[in-house]
């Protein structure tokens, strides 16, 4: 094992959202490592990403989260439903008819409760979080990340060293953005703007936590989460043409948008608007590589996928869960190179690429996914499994051999696994 003498933890955690959190609780608890994670805001703070997909369940339950969420009082979600521009809607999918597992049933969060429950977790497992710390820098020796430089609210600087930083930065990518590593994709370059409204419609019984993906004919779409104390997260993502096509008042972008579909026009219609207009662009994009000497990508400061299918949250929780495994066998090993992440880097794209290829199934406009089962019903499980988050082990190539007869797909994208020195010195 590496000797921490000359350090001040064995694990810098870069960002306090669910994937540094869970990353921390890991190696703070199962583990027995000393763990720092620095946060430059102070909790609670508002964030977007409140679906749960089921999958979610099984890094939450690792935590000891799920009776927590339980008692929390969260909206409870056991459905996906999808609305036509007429306002026609789909037959919901139930969850609990795939599957008898607890995972059936999962959450519509409040980020602003759900993320300062991790983060109680994490000091809880023993982690030293630190909010209203920033960090500015990276410290380097070589081709090794040996530690970072941060900030403090007074405007204080100081240097913190560990033998591994795990870079959950969120949007920020802090390292991403340091090496130039992001790659956007070449075509999911849509952009959100969001709400909150208060008093809005909601569909009866267990359709009450139901998330309704609602479609703009041939444009985009529309997410509607109903949350707890009758508030409901709604959003449209769309090509930015598109949306800022006569000016770019948000308010006003949003209220002419809800026109475009009337199942949303008569939910919207009952309740009241609340608070700020949010926009987000750059909504997929991957690191050109996971990992480097010292320092592990985690969450969406590795990769962010449109938020269609609601893989946003699970990408961060799966993401600190593997990447504090892999941690934690590089620390053991007395390696921490970026080589030790190969296999976390492989698994991860793998899963991300079998989600983005339902994504751009999603958007193109002949496909449907009931066409798919239709025809060939032998792959309905394995298109369930992949929509609620069962990525990161199973091979889809089956499911996407039939879903590509049905839509143009994309090749999987190179980048994202790992950079690390070949026995010749070479970097590769």
């Amino acid at each position: 094992m590496i000797s921490n003498l000359s350090y001040d933890c064995d694990v810098i955690i870069i960002g306090a959202g669910p994937a540094g959190t869970t990353a921390a609780t890991i190696l703070a608890e199962e583990k027995g490592r000393r763990v720092i994670v620095l946060e430059k805001e102070h909790f609670p703070r508002y964030h977007v990403g409140e679906s749960l997909i089921p999958h979610c369940w099984d890094t939450l339950d690792r935590l000891g989260m799920t009776s927590r969420l339980d008692a929390a009082g969260f909206q409870s979600k056991r459905s996906v439903q999808f609305a036509s521009p007429e306002g026609e809607l789909s037959a919901p999918f139930y969850f609990e008819k795939h599957t008898e597992h607890p995972r059936a049933r999962t959450w519509q969060v409040d980020r602003k409760t759900f993320d300062m429950m991790m983060m109680q977790r994490a000091r809880e497992a023993g982690a030293e979080i630190r909010e209203g710390v920033k960090v500015v820098d990276f410290l380097e020796e070589g081709a090794a990340v040996v530690g970072v430089i941060a900030e403090d609210e007074a405007g204080q600087r100081y240097e913190l060293r560990a033998p591994m930083t795990m870079d959950a930065s969120g949007r920020d990518a802090l390292f991403q953005r340091k090496k130039k590593w992001r790659q956007r994709d070449p075509k999911l370059n849509k952009i959100a703007i969001w709400t909150l409204y208060k008093g809005a419609k909601r569909d009866p019984g267990v359709d009450e936590g139901a998330t309704t993906i609602a479609y703009v004919q041939g444009k985009g779409w529309f997410w509607n989460i109903p949350l707890k104390d009758d508030i409901v997260s709604t959003g449209i993502v769309a090509e930015r043409d598109y949306l800022y096509r006569d000016g770019r008042d948000l308010a006003e972008i949003y209220e002419r948008e809800i026109q475009e579909n009337k199942w949303v026009q008569e939910h919207l219609g009952e309740g009241e608007q609340f608070g700020e207009y949010w926009v987000t662009g750059e909504y997929s994009y991957r690191a050109e590589h996971c990992a480097a000497d010292g320092l592990v990508l985690i969450g969406d400061a590795f990769a962010f996928l449109d938020p269609v299918f609601s893989s946003g949250v699970y990408l961060a929780l799966t993401t600190g869960a593997m990447g504090a495994d892999a941690v934690e066998a590089a620390l053991e090993s007395g390696d921490t190179g970026a080589a030790q992440f190969v296999d976390y880097g492989e698994r991860v794209c793998q899963g991300i690429e079998w989600m983005r290829k339902l994504v751009y199934a999603f958007y193109d406009d002949d496909f449907s996914f009931k066409d798919v089962v239709t025809k060939y019903a032998e792959v309905r499980r394995d298109l369930t499994d992949c929509l609620i988050g069962d990525l990161m082990d199973k091979d889809y190539g089956k499911l996407f051999e039939r879903v590509g007869e049905f839509a143009d797909l994309p090749e999987e994208l190179s980048h994202g696994r790992t950079v690390h020195r070949s026995e010749e010195g070479v970097r590769v």
